[in-house]
């Protein structure tokens, strides 16, 4: 449904922010775009929605070329935006109504469609309301009916939670997955938060420098790291301790450090014997174990906190 072949963005003054990338996703699948500002996840988004044109490369939605045919690969798609772009002095139904009628809905069609998907996501009862009145979660799920109202093929999603308490943010998770279920609809999620993007996406891709560092199931990417890690704070030298353990056989290529931080996978290694070796080698700190986590994938092939960076 997206298919992604050498994408490749450069910016005045050669800023190249999207380096010759690929992907593809496939029908009914949630795809997960991960990385922090500058890594060019924006870039890539904005040439999927036609908004910015690639310097070289192809996109395709449902097989129609964003570069070529972007008309054609807009009525197949829709987004919601990180930014609010619903009329707070419109009822919400208006607001519904005015989008189906910019997308030649016809009009029958449309107000079926909407009164379905209203009561599908909570909203009957304040669709009638101004949206002035709505909650930043109602707004937030009357954003993804908007979206939804002219049947897209693929919906974009750029950071839905953003700025929402927990519990919004566990209902418009379920809501998302919900709606992926009652269709074959595509979806591609932009987030910074990575229990997100374990709960809700099939795969993911990481960005970093404009550039695809790795790209899978969120499952197959942790079990890169093991079945489960010790991470040591150190109270000195974090590089030096990693050297020290990586001397002793401890840790391996996939250890890392941020910060005064150490994580070190044990590939195979018992607890007892990693901490032992920690102490024999006078690495002072506390150490905890755990299983690895999206956030570790992370760290490791980027050095940087994916939510600080954002």
């Amino acid at each position: 449904m997206i298919e992604v072949d050498e994408l490749r963005k450069v910016y005045a003054g050669s800023v190249e922010a999207v380096k010759g990338i690929d992907f593809e996703v496939a029908p009914g699948e949630v795809f997960g775009l991960l990385g922090p500002n500058g890594a060019g996840k924006s870039t890539t988004i904005g040439m999927l929605t036609t908004t910015v044109r690639p310097t070289s490369g192809t996109a395709r939605l449902a097989g129609f070329d964003v570069g070529e045919q972007p008309l054609l690969a807009r009525s197949v798609s829709s987004v919601v935006f990180q930014d609010s772009v619903v009329d707070r002095s419109l009822s919400g139904r208006r607001n519904l109504d005015l989008h189906a009628r910019l997308w030649k809905v016809e009009a029958a069609a449309a107000k079926e469609r909407i009164d379905e998907l209203v009561q599908a996501v909570g909203l009957g009862d304040l669709v009638d309301r101004p949206v002035a009145t709505y909650s930043g979660g109602e707004r937030r799920r009357l954003e993804i009916v908007r979206s939804i109202v002219s049947d897209p093929r693929v919906l974009f999603l750029d950071e839905p939670t953003v700025g929402l308490d927990p519990l919004i943010r566990a209902e418009l998770l379920d809501l998302i997955a919900e709606l992926r279920d009652r269709s074959e609809l595509t979806i591609l999620v932009t987030t910074h938060y990575l229990d997100e993007a374990e709960r809700l996406c099939d795969r993911v891709a990481i960005m970093h420098a404009g550039a695809i560092v790795a790209l899978d199931t969120p499952e197959r990417l942790r079990a890169g790291l093991g079945r489960e890690l010790l991470e040591l704070r150190v109270d000195g030298d974090a590089a030096a301790a990693l050297t020290s353990l990586r001397s002793r056989g401890i840790a391996h290529e996939t250890a890392f450090t941020v910060g005064s931080t150490l994580t070190v996978p044990l590939n195979g290694h018992s607890t007892s014997e990693a901490i032992a070796a920690i102490h024999e080698l006078g690495i002072a700190g506390a150490v905890s174990a755990r299983r690895p986590t999206l956030d570790d994938v992370y760290l490791r092939l980027t050095g940087g906190r994916l939510a600080e960076a954002a």
